[in-house]
């Protein structure tokens, strides 16, 4: 009458639990990475260097520095556009880095919403 007195859980027994346990450990990885990245800097930058925006990983801008010769121009739109433009290519980098970083933890995800 072998196999009666066999653990619940699979291989090894308490499947579950070290389901849980992993679930945890993964979360708690993902939680402390999340807060190194709201830390990091990112930099965007266009007009060739003439307009630079740096945002943090949190996605809040950091900074904003103008080359003063581009005012020489005298176009605001132009300028409005290089703001906008090394804006969005430093959330660009931030949201990037921070995909990256979480597939090390979490492996290939592809489900939408979750991170």
């Amino acid at each position: 009458m072998k196999g009666r007195g066999r653990k619940r859980g699979g291989p090894g027994g308490g499947g579950m639990q070290n389901l849980v346990r992993q679930a945890n450990q993964m979360q708690a990885k993902m939680k402390k990475l999340q807060e190194e990245l709201a830390e990091k800097e990112y930099t965007g930058t266009s007009g060739g260097g003439a307009v630079t925006v740096v945002v943090k990983g949190e996605n809040t801008l950091n900074s904003i520095k103008i080359d003063p010769e581009i005012f020489k121009e005298g176009d605001p739109e132009m300028l409005q556009d290089m703001i906008m433009t090394a804006a969005n290519d430093a959330l660009g980098l931030a949201k990037k880095d921070n995909e990256e970083q979480m597939e090390k933890i979490t492996g290939p995800m592809n489900i939408p919403g979750v991170l």
